[in-house]
């Protein structure tokens, strides 16, 4: 299963659930009870934060969806030029030398969207996930605002 599939369950799964939560919900507020009454308004507030972190996923697949496609028509991709075990994982010492020149392309040109795009794939390829969503997040605020 690709990760596209598998977050399209989970985002089915969740409208779903959403809904099913906002109908109790529904039936806790016609109680008329106090605590049934704020149960239910809970009811609506949650899958509501839960589909704003939906959109916001699906807006940020879309945005580097399109900064790939941009870049790929520019001829602008990072080359795969890592080195692999021979059970097909990225060598670490491979991903640090390429996160290294990565990161001194970025460092030199800092208001380029297309450096810290291929910065964040170098994160991304060395594991760190957390840093190449933040990295990729300010790679959209720089294409964003030129």
């Amino acid at each position: 299963m690709t990760s596209r599939t598998g977050f399209f369950i989970l985002a089915a799964a969740l409208l779903l659930v959403s809904l099913v939560c906002m109908g109790e919900g529904v039936q806790l507020i016609a109680t008329g009870k106090p605590a049934g009454i704020g149960i239910g308004i809970c009811a609506f507030i949650i899958p509501g934060i839960g589909i704003w972190f939906l959109r916001q996923t699906i807006r940020f697949g879309r945005t580097t969806e399109e900064m790939s496609r941009e870049l790929a028509a520019e001829g602008g991709l990072p080359v795969d030029e890592l080195k692999r075990t021979g059970a097909g994982r990225i060598d670490r010492a491979s991903a640090d030398e390429v996160f290294a020149k990565r990161q001194a392309e970025a460092e030199a040109d800092p208001q380029n969207w297309r450096v810290w795009f291929r910065l964040a794939v170098a994160y991304a390829d060395a594991g760190d996930t957390p840093r190449a969503r933040k990295t990729m997040h300010h790679a959209i605020k720089l294409r964003s605002n030129p």
